[in-house]
């Protein structure tokens, strides 16, 4: 085969890899207000990104774990009367779980509950190591390390695998309850 042609299918078979599997985008500037459940940046600017293993490391050595995974809104569709009863939603054990903390803009009362949530969980140790996630592929835990970071927490870990990652390693989850306020 001439180099020629060699060279032109190598470059070829590495395009059709890079077609099959999308690159990660670019960190934004502020926080990603829309699209949440869509590929995340490789990278957080001021955090350290964990794998799983280093996630595990992290929650045995007592590291303080934050789910911001959003609960869903009750259906405006349900007849009058009708009982809501949320989905159950399974954590990593010992993480404070704090829903609709991580959108691009929060309420008020919302950023004050997460900003209780993270000093609850971090004792008020802006020192103390803290690792926040959701799932895969979910800008929540993304936008929410980003405010940590904000707020001055000096050892943020952003967990990009989530409750996914955790799970498929085979690492324990538990029924989570959403922190009181």
């Amino acid at each position: 085969m001439r180099p020629a042609v060699a060279v032109l299918l190598l470059v070829l078979a590495a395009g059709a890899v890079r077609a099959g599997s999308p690159a990660a985008p670019a960190e934004p500037e502020g926080y990603r207000q829309e699209d949440f459940r869509s590929p995340t940046p490789a990278t957080l600017r001021g955090a350290e990104t964990v794998s799983t293993a280093q996630a595990e490391r992290l929650w045995r050595a007592g590291a303080a774990f934050i789910d911001v995974l959003p609960r869903p809104p009750k259906p405006t569709t349900l007849p009058p009367g009708t009982i809501w009863r949320d989905a159950p939603h399974d954590s990593i054990p010992r993480a404070q779980w704090l829903p609709n903390t991580g959108f691009g803009a929060l309420a008020p009362e919302t950023d004050a509950y997460f900003r209780h949530g993270l000093a609850v969980a971090t004792e008020g140790d802006p020192e103390k190591p803290v690792v926040l996630f959701c799932q895969r592929n979910c800008w929540m835990s993304w936008n929410a390390a980003k405010r940590a970071l904000v707020l001055g927490y000096r050892h943020v870990h952003w967990y990009p695998d989530g409750t996914d990652g955790w799970g498929e390693a085979g690492l324990p989850l538990e029924r989570a309850s959403p922190a009181a306020p």
